[in-house]
């Protein structure tokens, strides 16, 4: 799994452009992958939701977009220059109504049972620990009826493996260092999409961590895949 300290060097090192490179290289189509992870947060009526690993905040301001105004949304991140570019954002929008700070999923500054539902994007993948990642989120959702969504990337199918891969390892990169100046950072991501499991397995560290009710959805072909998880009342688990 990926060295915490050098994830977060990397992230720091392309904060104040993490945005253009987004938008860039998955040609605007993040933003529908967003919409439908909020679609699915929004049908189940959360009051408190958590965004972590928000980065720049740009699931946080799409939840603000798509709940009601009475939900309690806040964004954590253990990379401080992208919480900096999160406030950025949010004076550039007048959002106040948002909380950004730093957190790092391994070890949340947050109660327990005090969250309806957690959201993590693109940023399952990069946990040290992810096991151990999962049973702090679950610690944090109100037992027996706290939701996870993880909106990560997967496998694709089959037939789309050869082009997704040739983008994936050949070119995103080369495009990143055009607008990032970072070619290892990108080089990082290729690498970790390609040595994460699929949807099958993702689901099967959910139910070791004691989440039920999985929900699979592949987008892109399967490259992307929002899931939603049920918290499962259990006994306190020791985190390892």
């Amino acid at each position: 799994m990926p060295d915490a300290s050098k994830v977060n060097s990397m992230f720091a090192r392309i904060a104040s452009r993490y945005d253009v490179a987004n938008r860039m290289l998955s040609f605007g189509i993040d933003r529908i992958w967003r919409n439908r992870l909020v679609d699915e947060v929004y049908y189940r009526s959360p009051k408190t939701v958590i965004d972590l690993a928000t980065g720049s905040g740009d699931v946080a301001f799409a939840l603000r977009e798509g709940l009601p105004q009475s939900t309690t949304i806040q964004g954590l991140d253990f990379c401080a220059p992208m919480i900096v570019e999160a406030k950025r954002k949010q004076d550039a929008l007048d959002r106040s109504d948002i909380q950004f700070g730093i957190g790092d999923v391994l070890d949340l500054p947050l109660e327990t049972e005090t969250a309806d539902a957690i959201t993590i994007s693109f940023g399952y993948r990069n946990l040290e620990n992810r096991h151990k990642g999962l049973l702090e989120m679950k610690r944090v959702l109100k037992a027996g009826s706290g939701h996870l969504f993880i909106l990560e990337f997967s496998q694709p199918h089959p037939l789309y493996r050869p082009f997704y891969y040739f983008y994936l390892k050949r070119l995103l990169p080369a495009l990143a260092n055009i607008v990032t100046g970072d070619f290892a950072a990108y080089q990082y991501l290729s690498d970790s999409i390609e040595s994460f499991p699929d949807r099958a397995g993702i689901t099967q560290e959910l139910k070791n961590a004691g989440f039920h009710d999985i929900i699979a959805i592949p987008m892109a072909l399967g490259s992307v895949a929002p899931v939603s998880y049920t918290h499962l009342t259990l006994p306190t688990t020791p985190y390892v």
